[in-house]
């Protein structure tokens, strides 16, 4: 009979310090961690939002680098969309100058040189690469936006639209431009196209036309509309930007909002762990002297 009793002794003795070792391990645990849940069982509710609140964080990475790459595509689009209009006020000034009739046939022929190298520019600027190396004026072709036909004259190879790009809670954004959105206008109701106007003009220019300072005069309408197209969709460029950047800046605060909940629901309060830490210790401490000293009595102690 006294053998089972200190067996059940020393068992509950066993029992009753384990427990408190292991609260003690995961109380350190915890504040090594700065987390509070071990596994989905300290709290099924609360561990049930963290994985949910994980989940929109990796949606909120891919909408994130999705915008980024859309912001990438429209600033390059923006930017070439500059050279476009730099080149052509370029040609406005050339066509002013030659538009004066004093200029000898020589002068005006130089003057026809450098609007046919700027000719050239506007087809590569045209052809531009976006930042995963398609045509950025192309819509979704995976070629070249413009090709030369037989006679030397930029034709149309892109698709019709630029595709969008999703930002995250149903919202996105046209990526970029195609070449005709810009480069495509009329010109006293007929139809033309910005090579179309350049090119014309330095032909004319070179010697295709009976009065090249007429045709240099009446070339300035056309590219004073051509101006007017590059600009305005700079200025839609320049909107889908601004409304990347508010995309953007909401879904931080969001981030934000989530970082809290998740330190709130699963992080760990340091003050109460700590706390909780140094009361576990002291009452482990206190129990093995009280086993110290109670297992060094006996019934002949008592019978005293």
């Amino acid at each position: 009979m006294s053998f089972v009793s200190t067996a059940a002794f020393y068992d509950r003795f066993n029992l009753s310090m384990g427990s408190l070792r292991r609260e003690a391990v995961k109380l350190q645990a915890a504040i090594g961690s700065g987390e509070r849940l071990e596994r989905s069982s300290d709290d099924p509710v609360a561990a049930s939002r963290l994985r949910s609140l994980a989940r929109a964080d990796g949606f909120a990475a891919v909408d994130l680098t999705l915008a980024a790459r859309a912001s990438a595509d429209l600033a390059l689009t923006d930017s070439a969309l500059q050279s476009f209009a730099d080149s052509l006020i370029r040609v406005q000034e050339l066509a002013t100058q030659a538009a004066n009739g004093v200029l000898s046939a020589s002068q005006r022929a130089g003057i026809a040189t450098e609007i046919a190298a700027i000719s050239g520019e506007l087809v590569r600027l045209a052809n531009t690469r976006d930042s995963a190396g398609h045509a950025l004026f192309g819509g979704d072709t995976a070629g070249p936006a413009y090709t030369l036909d037989a006679g030397g004259n930029p034709v149309y190879a892109g698709t019709a639209t630029a595709s969008d790009l999703p930002l995250g809670d149903g919202q996105s954004v046209t990526r970029g431009l195609t070449g005709p959105e810009f480069l495509n206008f009329t010109v006293n109701g007929s139809p033309t196209t910005l090579f179309a106007v350049v090119k014309g003009l330095a032909d004319a220019l070179a010697g295709g036309s009976a009065d090249p300072a007429q045709s240099a005069r009446d070339a300035l309408g056309a590219l004073d509309s051509g101006l007017e197209a590059i600009t305005t969709q700079q200025t839609v460029i320049g909107t889908r930007l601004n409304w990347i950047d508010l995309n953007t800046e909401r879904r931080t605060q969001m981030a934000e909002l989530r970082s809290e909940e998740q330190a709130d629901l699963g992080g760990t309060d340091l003050a109460e762990a700590v706390s909780r830490l140094q009361q576990t210790m002291t009452v482990l401490e206190a129990s093995q002297a009280s086993f110290a000293r109670l297992s060094q009595l006996s019934l002949f102690q008592f019978l005293r």
